[in-house]
């Protein structure tokens, strides 16, 4: 079925939006300090950190839809101003760096970018000293704390949904499945921790090579472990391409039925679309942004620009977002850590999201399932949070 496995990018969020606003205060800001002093009665410079002249393939395109997207955000603020400046990356470490200090010394308040965690982390540790937070692309928990924020969806976040959501629907003892490399285990640490606080019981986990031969070696392996231990569900940490379709294929085959052990996927299944028409993942959970806000935005953005937005160019709307709904509070320390991480969250393309104290986020989640080579929601993403964040 695959001749060789990708590995997983790291990033690496008429019709009008509920955006660009904040989900007002249930909750108050849970963290301290951290951040500039800024004049809500003017323009708010922000710099957004994208890398439009990287070697990478697609990184033009990528850079062109989050500066599409942050300033078809700004068309939603109401009474706020943002002074958007775009600085080039190259998706280079030091370069990001040299565009961060450059931006900051020209007046910038806030970072938005860059995409990926390495020059993340370098424009994260060049500001740690002049008050400016960091609200990254990336995806990378690893790179988030102090000043620095991750944008970008995580497993851990996708694992807490979806553990929460096997705990309140029977499934009690739940078997991890990842590849001996350091996203497999990233998944894995991800599952264990949310598998620990949903009081649903861990099976252990099985691990394998990334490669085809791993898998096909692993599937006895996974089976009999499923049956000794009794797990009555399979959490995945795979991706769509990578090992997954593999699995969905081999798994059943070798007496593991869905029917009978729940298939959890960490990563959605709905893309690309063709993974929609393998039979092993019909039936199977896995986490998704709300359709129905996702889909408003993609038409949004397709009126005004003329073309899709990038996967993660939705991540740009969000950060300019939460950006605009702390600005038009009218206070001088919209832009402090304390502020970011209030509660409440905010409302972006995607749905309601939250930073959290320790530089990770949070975002209401739907669960999913496939049936008859369709995507169904069973369980509605929430609007809002229901208690402070962590």
């Amino acid at each position: 079925m695959f001749a060789a496995f990708k590995p997983r990018r790291r990033f690496l969020k008429g019709i009008l939006f509920a955006g660009a606003t904040a989900l007002v205060a249930a909750c108050e800001p849970i963290s301290v300090g951290g951040g500039p002093s800024i004049n809500t009665s003017k323009p708010v410079p922000v710099a957004l950190l994208v890398p439009k002249s990287s070697q990478s393939s697609g990184d033009a395109v990528l850079s062109q839809s989050l500066e599409n997207a942050a300033r078809l955000a700004m068309t939603d603020l109401n009474g706020v101003e943002i002074d958007l400046r775009v600085y080039d990356t190259a998706g280079d470490a030091a370069v990001a760096q040299a565009a961060a200090l450059k931006a900051v010394g020209e007046g910038a308040k806030i970072i938005l970018g860059p995409v990926r965690s390495g020059p993340s982390n370098a424009v994260g540790v060049a500001l740690a000293g002049k008050g400016v937070n960091v609200l990254s692309f990336s995806n990378n928990t690893s790179i988030a704390g102090g000043n620095v924020f991750v944008l970008g969806p995580t497993y851990e976040n996708s694992a807490r949904r979806l553990a929460s959501f096997a705990s309140r629907n029977g499934k009690s003892n739940i078997l991890t499945v990842h590849a001996q490399n350091v996203d497999g285990e990233a998944g894995r640490n991800a599952i264990a921790s949310a598998l620990a606080s949903s009081g649903a019981g861990n099976a252990g986990s099985v691990a394998y090579e990334f490669s085809q031969q791993g898998v096909v070696n692993a599937v006895s392996d996974i089976r009999n472990t499923a049956r000794s231990s009794g797990a009555d569900a399979i959490f995945l940490a795979a991706n769509t391409s990578g090992a997954l379709p593999l699995f969905s294929q081999l798994l059943p085959e070798a007496g593991v039925d869905p029917a009978q052990v729940q298939y959890i996927g960490l990563t959605r299944w709905d893309i690309p679309a063709q993974t929609l028409d393998l039979p092993g993942v019909q039936g199977g959970w896995f986490a998704m942004p709300d359709p129905a806000l996702s889909g408003q935005f993609r038409d949004r953005y397709s009126l005004a620009y003329g073309t899709s937005p990038h996967p993660i160019g939705g991540l740009a709307y969000d950060g300019i977002a939460a950006i605009g709904a702390l600005v038009s509070q009218g206070k001088s320390d919209a832009l402090t850590t304390s502020a970011l991480t209030q509660g409440a969250g905010f409302r972006g393309v995607n749905g309601a999201f939250r930073l959290r104290a320790d530089g990770t986020n949070e975002r209401g989640l739907a669960v999913a399932t496939i049936r008859e080579k369709q995507v169904v929601i069973i369980d509605p993403a929430p609007r809002s949070f229901g208690g402070p964040g962590s």
